[in-house]
């Protein structure tokens, strides 16, 4: 079994990367707004104690099963003891089990990042940002708030590669991907 973490800013292409890596694969996708967008709806507003219970149930059923992996997308801020916790916690659950572990970083100016935010993938797959303004806030604020961008050899997995995906479609990113871990 196979656990590849794509992490990266706020609409920096993890989810749409995600997609064509999924086709490509047949890895399973476990986007971040999968518990997001219901737990939004249900109790209209952010509940993160909830958002993270379900993510728990669904990791640890996963490994329980027959499928060859899973592609995990997590916006991560590397100067968050608590986010690197969780990390660390989905990646043992996952070595547990006798997966390997895989960790793609994404990163894309602001700029790019604000046009992204827009597009009909993410607004369509993600209810929450479709108030675009709101949206808009939230990058900027957590582009100010939190490094998103891991410093040179910070990520401790051995299978790691980090692209800059700014100029890039997300097949060919995915295409990136395979051809480095040689998948």
């Amino acid at each position: 079994m196979k656990l590849v973490f794509i992490v990266g800013s706020g609409a920096v292409g993890k989810m749409t990367v995600g997609q064509e890596l999924m086709k490509r694969t047949g890895l399973r996708l476990f986007h971040n707004h999968m518990m997001i967008e219901p737990v939004i709806e249900i109790f209209g507003g952010w509940r993160g104690d909830v958002i993270n219970r379900l993510r728990s149930v669904v990791l640890e059923e996963f490994v329980k099963s027959d499928y060859e992996g899973m592609i995990f997308t997590y916006m991560w801020a590397f100067d968050m003891p608590s986010d690197w916790d969780y990390i660390q916690k989905v990646a043992g659950l996952f070595e547990e089990n006798g997966a390997e572990i895989y960790c793609v970083e994404l990163v894309a100016s602001q700029e790019i990042r604000l046009q992204r935010n827009r597009t009909e993938n993410r607004l369509s797959n993600k209810a929450s940002k479709r108030n675009v303004e709101f949206s808009e806030g939230l990058i900027r604020n957590e582009d100010a708030n939190y490094r998103l961008v891991s410093r040179e050899g910070e990520i401790p997995f051995a299978n790691y590669i980090r692209i800059d995906n700014s100029r890039l479609s997300p097949e060919a990113v995915a295409q990136q991907i395979q051809e480095h871990f040689g998948w």
